[in-house]
């Protein structure tokens, strides 16, 4: 018998939700990127710290849009104009958008 994806996600564990795989494996790219990255910025601490939060927050089953969403907001304030990261970013952003489509406003 199939199960509807919200059944799934009630009854069975977050780690088999596509949407949460995805996501953390974007943020451990983007984590990666980041260190690697030679340029100090005044704000790289403030992006690392969020996107461990973002993984954890991920990790811990049920992520909350808003929390994901404003998660995202910061890291894009935090890394700024570093071009090098932008693919990730992007992927980072994807990986939210697979959540629930951003609200318009």
């Amino acid at each position: 018998m199939l199960r509807s994806v919200e059944q799934r996600h009630a009854t069975g564990s977050r780690e088999d939700d596509p949407r949460v795989t995805e996501l953390r494996s974007a943020v451990a790219r983007l984590r990666r990127q980041l260190a690697a990255h030679p340029a100090e910025f005044p704000d790289r601490i403030i992006a690392e710290d969020e996107l461990a939060a973002l993984d954890a927050h991920a990790a811990g089953g049920n992520p909350e849009i808003p929390r994901l969403r404003r998660s995202l907001l910061l890291i894009a304030g935090a890394i700024g104009s570093v071009s090098a990261l932008g693919r990730g970013l992007g992927e980072v952003r994807d990986a939210v958008d697979l959540f629930g489509p951003s609200p318009k406003g």
